[in-house]
C-alpha cells in the first residue's frame, strides 16, 4: 500500500512538472512578440509548481530543493564554493569582452536592460531587489525547472534546456548583436548556476552564486565602465 501511494506521488510530481515545465516555456517564448509583457511571469510560475509538485511528491524535507538549514554543510560538498564563486569571473570577463567587442556599449546595454527593474538611484532598495530577483529566478529555474525536470531527463539535456529558457527570459530590445551577446552571457551563467545546484542539491546555495555573480558584474559596471 506504501509503495502504490509513493508511485503515484511521484506520477502526479512528474505530470506537474511537466505541465510547469511547458507553461513556463510557453510564457518565456512570448517574448518573440515585442508588445508583450508576461514573460516574467513564468518566473512565479516555476515558483508555485515547485511548492505544489514538493507537496504531490510528498518530499521529505531532508531531499528539498531548498533547504536552509543544510546550507553550511551543502558548502563544503566537492567543488561547490569554486562554482558558486565563478559568475563573478564570468560577469567581469563578460563586461570585459563585450565591451571591447561592441566599443564600450556593452555596459551601456546591461544598465538599459536591467534599469526597468532596478533602482539603481536607491541603493538599499537595489539590494533587496536583486537578492529577491535572484532567490526567485533560483526557486523557479534550478530547484523547480532542473530539480524536477532531471528526475524525468538526464541532467544536462535539462540544465540547458532550462538555461536557454532562462536567457530568452532576458531577451532586449536594441542592437541585434548586442542583445545576442548578452543572452549568451545569461546562457553560460545560468549553465554555472545549474552545476551549482547539482552539486549542492540547494537552490539556496545557487542564489548565493547567483547574487554574487549580480553583484560582481553591477558594480563592475559603475565603478569601471
Amino acid at each position: 500500500m506504501k509503495n502504490q501511494k509513493t508511485v503515484e506521488s511521484h506520477k502526479k510530481s512528474v505530470v506537474l512538472t511537466i505541465i510547469g515545465v511547458a507553461v513556463m516555456i510557453g510564457l518565456t517564448a512570448t517574448k518573440a512578440v515585442p508588445s508583450s509583457n508576461i514573460a516574467g511571469y513564468s518566473v512565479f510560475v516555476g515558483i508555485a509548481f515547485f511548492f505544489i509538485t514538493q507537496a504531490a511528491a510528498r518530499t521529505p524535507k531532508a531531499e528539498s530543493g531548498l533547504r536552509f538549514h543544510t546550507v553550511a554543510e551543502d558548502m563544503k560538498r566537492p567543488g561547490v564554493i569554486a562554482w558558486t564563486l565563478l559568475p563573478g569571473v564570468s560577469g567581469i570577463a563578460t563586461l570585459v569582452a563585450g565591451n571591447l567587442i561592441f566599443s564600450g556599449e556593452f555596459a551601456a546595454h546591461t544598465v538599459g536592460r536591467t534599469g526597468s527593474v532596478l533602482s539603481f538611484g536607491q541603493p538599499a532598495l537595489l539590494i533587496v531587489q536583486v537578492i529577491l530577483a535572484a532567490f526567485g529566478e533560483e526557486i523557479a529555474y534550478r530547484g523547480f525547472f532542473l530539480g524536477k525536470g532531471m528526475k524525468i531527463v538526464p541532467f544536462w539535456l535539462c540544465a540547458v534546456v532550462s538555461s536557454l529558457t532562462f536567457a530568452a527570459g532576458h531577451i532586449s530590445a536594441g542592437n541585434l548583436g548586442l542583445a545576442a551577446y548578452d543572452v549568451a552571457g545569461v546562457f553560460i551563467d545560468s549553465l554555472i548556476f545549474s552545476v551549482v545546484y547539482r552539486k549542492s542539491g540547494n537552490c539556496v546555495i545557487s542564489t548565493f552564486s547567483h547574487i554574487f555573480g549580480n553583484a560582481v558584474s553591477l558594480a563592475a559596471v559603475f565603478l569601471f565602465f
